[in-house]
């Protein structure tokens, strides 16, 4: 059985550890990997990080089938969360490792590996998506997904125009901005428009504070995106001189942050799609 961490503070509800046995899996699969990119790390650029971002999704889809006990029993204590972010790192760090290995040109390691994050990904939403959809959940989580567009792309802009140094942050510096923004929409809509709660005890206490204004669409969740846009955009100010001195590192933990927020966003987009 699972032990939930969920009732501690701070902790999402939802969070727990899965069943010893499953749990040294990981964990040694994990250090194994770890230990591999360490002593023989790979090139990173910006194509090599945004190519993480099909495994970004696989990993949000893998906890809502979790979620909706949509997957084998056998395989399910490996998509609770956070687990299942540390088991689908394992296999895309896994995977980076082995096509450097293969390829015999560099330029072609980025495009495999989105390819191989993509054909793992697909299958997950078929399965997802397999048992029938919400009309409700579909519309709005398709008008989040195409509101954060031009939000981020404003909020880019003002960086830009704020620190022209933030374009060394590329289309990572981007996706960490679209990511989060997609992220405090989308879960302001899903509050607002579609009943659902918020499983973070931090960006719940900001959801329900009281006398907030309601905005149309989002209600009070404006309040929520808002601080998500800061945070977000503060973080990509921030690690401009990092990227610029260390370019792999700077762009792998900006891939990070970009992850934190891109993949509860693809988590609501789903869970509103399955069960609103």
């Amino acid at each position: 059985m699972p032990a939930t961490l969920g009732d501690l503070p701070f902790l999402p509800a939802g969070t727990t550890l899965p069943p010893l046995p499953y749990l040294l899996v990981v964990l040694l699969s994990a250090g194994t990997v770890a230990v591999a990119l360490r002593r023989r790390p790979p090139a990173v650029a910006s194509a090599h990080v945004l190519a993480l971002v099909p495994w970004i999704a696989l990993g949000s889809v893998l906890h809502v089938l979790y979620v909706v006990g949509g997957l084998p029993d056998v395989l399910a204590p490996f998509g609770g969360s956070p687990t299942v972010y540390l088991t689908v790192a394992t296999l895309a760090g896994a995977t980076w490792i082995v096509v450097e290995a293969v390829s015999a040109a560099a330029e072609r390691v980025p495009p495999l590996l989105a390819a191989t994050g993509t054909l793992l990904a697909v299958p997950a939403v078929t399965v997802a998506v397999a048992g029938g959809v919400s009309g409700p959940g579909g519309y709005w989580s398709a008008v989040a997904v195409v509101g954060a567009v031009p939000i981020a792309a404003l909020v880019r802009g003002a960086l830009g125009r704020i620190e022209p140094g933030v374009a060394v942050t590329g289309g990572v510096g981007a996706l960490a901005v679209y990511g989060h923004a997609l992220d405090g929409l989308s879960t302001a809509l899903g509050v607002t428009q579609l009943g659902f709660g918020e499983r973070s005890p931090l960006s719940r206490i900001i959801l329900e504070l009281d006398g907030i204004p309601a905005a149309p669409v989002v209600g009070e969740g404006w309040l929520f995106l808002l601080v998500k846009l800061a945070v977000a955009s503060a973080v990509v100010y921030l690690f401009v001189p990092y990227v610029r001195e260390e370019p792999s590192e700077g762009l792998l933990l900006l891939g990070f942050v970009a992850a934190v927020g891109l993949g509860p966003a693809v988590h609501n987009l789903l869970l509103f799609t399955l069960t609103a």
